[in-house]
């Protein structure tokens, strides 16, 4: 067949692709053959499209000269040209900012050892949500039906665990898993796994520690800029080892023989990952667009999520000194006050003033003040690290500690004094009182406050220069 004229028919992007074919229904290289003036003039960059490696078009050169290797590629074309199904994909590839309405046929061939296939593709920088939606009408109801429970669900984190059970049932796989990632503190959250009762793995019960994150960042690599990593055969497992040998090593050691992952991104930024594991291999297309859809609806709720506890933290968390503010305190104040379940609980409630905080700002600025309060917190962080802390006021913090003794009480009251004498910068005054039942809370709150200012008035009778 003359290639070159059957693609110049075309008016849309078209090319031809071949796919080498092995033994054992394998496949090697994957070469662009030939395209038509629409498809050679998207990679020499005539016109408005996606920046590709090289962009000189060059007749049966490997693809991976256009852009790197890329699982879910050959796939496409390997379904195309070897298998003989007719393909159509709607992805939007991390490396470009297009969205690519995709379609592939097979081709006859004459070559015992090459397989063709065409490749059509339309290009466009706004999604079509007509087109993501355009999945078995199964999938899409199960994905749906799953994920709407996620955003009606009042209880956010059982809502995940729910979700990701139902998802591995729908993809018929023996592990599912959803998890977060933090960029700033390098650390890695599991919000929910679900294993079938058949599962055979070797545990690892540490396997998210410390270190995991460093092998999560390299997920980012495996993919390629593509939208998922698909492991269902021999040459995926051959590109995972080759580009991340440690952490294919432990998938085959934890017993995964098939994998598809997902990145969980909003507005760009990385979320976390979605994956699934150890279903049959002839499932891993349907199992890439219930993943693929899931990780829409999943991103939105879990940046919402994320967005709702940064809001809680910024409305209940002093900036500055990383303890509860005087807002959260007087809610939590009032919470006690109503609550007859605490009455029969005890409590020790502590008032810590900051000596001579007014006079540092007007000595040594305002900046010089805000250190003075980060150092006094950090001492009552680490001496109450178990108890509520609050910031009452400007210079003024309180503890409350619940179900404590009025020996354990004094006994931290008197190893925080001892912290203080010991500093060269940080003077507290302090007053505290106990009470075996908490529904007294105001009133030893206004019997505390009076022994902090007792206690206050007696340091600066000691130490009149320093009185404010």
């Amino acid at each position: 067949m003359d290639f070159q004229k059957f693609v110049d028919t075309f008016t849309t992007a078209t090319c031809v692709i071949s796919v080498e074919k092995l033994p054992d229904n394998d496949y090697g290289e994957i070469r662009i053959v030939t395209g038509n003036k629409a498809y050679v003039d998207s990679i020499e960059q005539v016109g408005e499209g996606p920046r590709l490696m090289l962009n000189k078009f060059i007749p049966n050169s490997e693809y991976q000269k256009y852009f790197p290797k890329d699982l879910n590629f050959e796939d496409f074309c390997y379904k195309s040209a070897i298998l003989k199904q007719p393909q159509h994909s709607y992805v939007h590839p991390d490396r470009f900012d297009f969205w690519f309405d995709l379609f592939s046929l097979p081709l006859e061939s004459d070559d015992e050892k090459l397989a063709y296939c065409t490749y059509t593709q339309v290009v466009s920088h706004k999604p079509s949500t007509e087109k993501m939606s355009n999945l078995s009408y199964d999938t899409s109801s199960d994905v749906l039906s799953a994920c709407l429970k996620l955003k009606s669900s009042d209880d956010f984190n059982t809502a995940v665990k729910d979700l990701v059970q139902r998802l591995r049932e729908i993809c018929d796989s023996q592990y599912c898993c959803i998890m977060l990632m933090n960029i700033q503190d390098r650390t890695c959250h599991l919000l929910g796994e679900s294993f079938s009762e058949d599962e055979e793995f070797n545990e690892n019960d540490d396997w998210m520690d410390g270190h995991f994150f460093d092998v999560a960042e390299g997920w980012e690599d495996l993919i390629g800029g593509s939208n998922c990593l698909i492991i269902k055969n021999k040459a995926d497992w051959d590109y995972v080892l080759e580009r991340n040998k440690p952490w294919g090593d432990e998938l085959i050691y934890t017993g995964v023989k098939t994998m598809v992952l997902f990145p969980l991104r909003k507005n760009g930024n990385l979320l976390g990952y979605i994956w699934s594991t150890n279903f049959t291999p002839e499932n891993a297309g349907r199992i890439k667009e219930i993943l693929e859809l899931s990780s829409l609806f999943i991103s939105s709720e879990i940046s919402n999520h994320l967005l709702f506890d940064r809001l809680k933290v910024l409305s209940t968390i002093d900036s500055l000194t990383g303890v509860m503010n005087r807002n959260e305190m007087n809610n939590r104040i009032d919470e006690i006050a109503g609550n007859a379940e605490l009455s029969d609980k005890s409590v020790g409630i502590i008032f810590i003033d900051l000596n001579g905080l007014k006079r540092t700002n007007d000595e040594r600025g305002h900046l010089a003040g805000d250190i003075l309060l980060k150092e006094a917190a950090s001492i009552l962080k680490n001496l109450f690290g178990q108890d509520e802390i609050y910031r009452a006021g400007g210079d003024e913090f309180m503890v409350l500690s619940f179900g404590t003794t009025e020996e354990a009480l004094n006994k931290k009251i008197a190893e925080l004094r001892k912290q203080v004498e010991l500093s060269d910068t940080v003077s507290f005054a302090i007053g505290s009182f106990f009470d075996p039942n908490s529904n007294n809370i105001l009133s030893a709150m206004t019997k505390a406050d009076k022994r902090m200012y007792d206690d206050k008035e007696l340091y600066y009778a000691e130490h009149p220069e320093k009185k404010r």
